[in-house]
């Protein structure tokens, strides 16, 4: 490292593509863990009480999860090595689900895929910041984004196929399989992980092998972390109850077609977070975080309002592109502002963990807020408590919120635009 720049690390063709493939695999396994274990458990006589029990142990376990798989992936060098045995526990997970509907071999699937999930994701971030470096790294997210898109739609659709034609708990023998060819991605990928701490901020050196890290308290107190952390709860606040909120409603209020919209609803915004994926990350990188999240983050109260003024359903599924532009944005920045954050002091995955952790606490008093509102004062006052949600994530986004962009990257930013 000379003066104030560094050398960013420069991948090979080989790496770059089989990153791409790891996050559209990924995705295609984490759809099997979506709405298909609900119908599959229904199918084996479960009682809504009891399915919701399952996918709340689940919820519980990736929740308690978030911080220690965010420290385990930073205390492991090899992070193709805690990307793989997450992996790993995720087929188990689904082999488990395939093998056996029973209330013991279902629970240890979703305590399984919850601490797996919460290693996996902050191993792939790391990943692509060992790979890039901390100036390329909105770029790469974007692009890691448009490829999770891309599987999870994929995936929804073969899934669909499959447990209609063939069997729902065969959904789950595809699950599994679909892991395979991620373990294969995931081994063609080449970086130096002796070279991973220094690729993590342009300007400032890492803390060297054998000195302390920053302690998560030293963490705590960093104030463009905890601001972060809130908006991410008001976020998920906002957004975890919504399109759950508006498929109730469609269902009770719509006799055919009713699956048919509910898989545009899911479909339709996967589809712009893969157009849009990459232009957030080069934004991000040219005009900062700010504005970014300004913009992903008002796309929220405004969904909120349309779904309580619009009474035809098929509406819906328009009204759901607003999801896809927050959750491009939303999708890139958190494991960019995490790199700002603490990705030069040893700390990035432990970084992510805690935002995890924000995201389950305000997914899950969405959730819970926004029935019981329903159930005693209806949709349309549900939907404006959202939508209140929202708007005081883009105020504080607006007037809380620092700038994260280091002072180097900025730098560059100018003079790539001049």
């Amino acid at each position: 490292m000379t003066g104030g720049t560094m050398q960013q690390p420069t991948p090979d063709t080989r790496s770059v593509r089989a990153l791409d493939w790891l996050n559209f695999f990924v995705a295609n396994v984490q759809t099997g863990f979506g709405p298909f274990i609900a119908s599959y458990l229904a199918s084996h006589k479960w009682t809504q009480g009891e399915i919701g029990l399952a996918l709340s142990v689940g919820t519980i376990s990736a929740m308690v999860s978030q911080v220690p798989g965010g420290a385990a992936v930073d205390a492991l060098r090899n992070k193709k090595a805690a990307a793989a045995w997450a992996i790993i526990a995720i087929i188990i997970s689904a082999l488990l689900l395939a093998a056996s509907p029973t209330v013991v071999a279902v629970m240890a699937a979703e305590v399984f895929h919850g601490f797996a999930s919460c290693m996996l994701v902050p191993a792939m971030a790391a990943l692509a910041l060992a790979m890039v470096g901390r100036q390329n790294l909105g770029d790469r997210l974007g692009r890691n984004a448009r490829w999770a898109s891309i599987g999870s739609a994929v995936a929804a659709g073969l899934m669909g196929l499959c447990g209609e034609y063939v069997s729902p708990r065969a959904v789950f023998w595809l699950t599994a399989a679909l892991a395979l060819p991620a373990l294969v991605a995931l081994a063609m990928i080449k970086y130096d992980h002796r070279a991973a701490p220094l690729a993590a901020t342009p300007g400032k050196r890492a803390a060297p092998t054998g000195e302390p890290r920053e302690t998560i308290f030293d963490l705590l107190r960093d104030r463009r972390m905890l601001t972060f952390a809130a908006c991410v709860v008001l976020f998920h606040l906002s957004n975890a109850a919504m399109l759950n909120l508006a498929a109730g409603e469609v269902t009770a209020g719509m006799g055919d077609n009713v699956q048919l919209v509910i898989a545009a609803c899911i479909i339709v915004p996967q589809a712009i977070v893969a157009l849009m994926s990459p232009w957030v990350g080069r934004t991000a990188q040219a005009w900062g975080r700010r504005p970014v999240l300004i913009l992903g983050f008002c796309a929220l109260p405004l969904r909120a309002l349309l779904f309580a003024a619009v009474g035809n359903p098929y509406f819906l599924v328009p009204v759901q592109m607003l999801d896809g532009l927050s959750a491009a944005v939303f999708g890139v920045m958190l494991p960019l502002i995490a790199a700002d954050v603490a990705g030069g002091k040893g700390r990035y995955n432990l970084c992510i963990g805690l935002f995890g952790l924000s995201a389950g606490i305000g997914a899950t008093l969405s959730t819970a807020l926004a029935g019981f509102v329903a159930d005693h004062f209806g949709n349309t006052v549900s939907f404006l408590g959202l939508a209140s949600a929202g708007a005081a994530a883009v105020l504080m986004v607006w007037l809380v919120m620092p700038e994260t962009r280091d002072a180097l990257e900025e730098e560059n930013a100018r003079d790539t635009a001049a």
